[in-house]
């Protein structure tokens, strides 16, 4: 079959490898027919992320039809349509059984490697290093699916892959993290990134509650889209400095809630802490550059919450942890329990609550996605989220 594969830094290749194969009697074969690269792919595609290998299959944003099903499979059946979440889950450990997905006990057969860099390991997920299991992704024309009566969703007859593809990933992981932010009805909630978790952030938000929501980037697509299809006000951090926007804004209070919808590649607007983030990346002594997350915790009101959806690989350096312990603050975040929000999503998509697809912007067959990797990272060409087609 055809798959992207990782071979390096800004080196991704579509490739010919061998079609995956039923290996336990849980596994599932899917034929993906849609497949997404999320912003967290470009933490592998430039190098930031330990345990990668030549070769790695990527992708974790997939949905397609079941072709064949190991013999312990009881909940799907051949020809069915389903989204796979990218993080695995038994779905019988005493994690899985409190709705704590992400963090299956079970999954990561390359367990040990992760409790030696945090502890205790989470799920294993697809396509995202040999730490969380070194399972094959799905930006690939097959994708094998361990424990698949846990993971996929079916998806009823009616309904587009782009109306649904984003409950393996973004959609969930955005209101998971507005879920997270702790909201009051009437809230002020700020979203730092306007990229595609964020907007899911925002609008899942306003379903929670919010009576305001602050949305902060630089790129003009990307406050657009939170302004036109999220209904935010937006803050340019080119424009000026956020801490003052936001304290004027809320008349010196701070914002309620306040969700890092960027995490480890975080841009300042020249700062003397983003710069020396940036030099440590460059010289591979940190890949986290956390500038979010400090301008968040400095912003944030006082007994208030700070929801972390944006991914952090390290030891992010320079936390103002002064700041957070005296303000109160309460901190919230994670790798997305996806298979807790899958169903009620679909029920929102079904009622026409939601129309997930606003936020792709780029149709592509598989063959570009070496390309799309790269327009995605830079930002080019209005780039805000890609779906492939395999």
């Amino acid at each position: 079959m055809k798959a992207l594969c990782w071979y390096g830094k800004e080196d991704v290749r579509i490739e010919t490898v061998p079609d995956p194969k039923i290996v336990d009697p849980t596994d599932a074969i899917v034929k993906i027919t849609s497949t997404a690269i999320c912003g967290s792919d470009l933490h592998l595609y430039d190098g930031l992320m330990p345990t990668m290998e030549k070769g790695d299959v990527l992708g974790h944003e997939p949905m397609g039809v079941v072709v064949e099903a190991g013999p312990d499979v009881k909940k799907l059946k051949v020809g069915d349509r389903v989204v796979v979440p990218f993080n695995i889950s038994c779905g019988q450990c005493w994690f899985c059984q409190r709705g704590l997905f992400s963090l299956c006990d079970t999954s990561n057969p390359n367990a040990e490697l992760a409790r030696k860099v945090m502890g205790q390991s989470p799920a294993g997920l697809f396509g995202y290093s040999h730490m969380l299991g070194g399972f094959a992704g799905g930006q690939a024309e097959y994708l094998r699916v361990p424990f698949a009566d846990v993971g996929p969703i079916q998806i009823p007859e009616g309904l587009a892959d782009e109306q649904v593809l984003f409950l393996s990933d973004i959609f969930p992981t955005g209101y998971m993290a507005a879920e997270n932010a702790q909201i009051e009805p009437g809230d002020t909630v700020a979203v730092w990134g306007c990229g595609p978790v964020a907007q899911f952030a925002i609008k899942s938000a306003w379903m929670l509650g919010a009576g305001r929501v602050i949305a902060i980037d630089r790129e003009p697509e990307r406050l657009r889209m939170a302004q036109e299809q999220g209904k935010a006000e937006t803050i340019n951090f080119e424009k000026g400095d956020v801490h003052e926007h936001l304290m004027e804004m809320t008349k010196g209070r701070g914002p309620d809630s306040c969700i890092d919808a960027v995490g480890a590649e975080a841009h300042g607007s020249g700062a003397l802490s983003t710069l020396v983030d940036k030099a440590k990346a460059a010289v591979a002594i940190a890949a986290d550059r956390p500038h979010v997350l400090r301008e968040a915790i400095m912003c944030c009101r006082k007994g208030g919450t700070v929801s972390i959806p944006g991914v952090y690989i390290g030891f992010p350096s320079h936390i103002p942890f002064g700041a957070a312990m005296n303000k109160a603050l309460t901190f919230k975040m994670g790798q997305t329990h996806v298979q807790r929000y899958t169903r009620p999503l679909l029920q929102r998509i079904e009622a026409g609550e939601i129309d997930p697809s606003f936020v792709i912007t780029h149709r592509l067959p598989l063959e570009e996605a070496p390309g799309a990797y790269k327009t995605f990272r830079d930002k080019k060409d209005g780039c805000i989220k890609v779906v492939l087609k395999p």
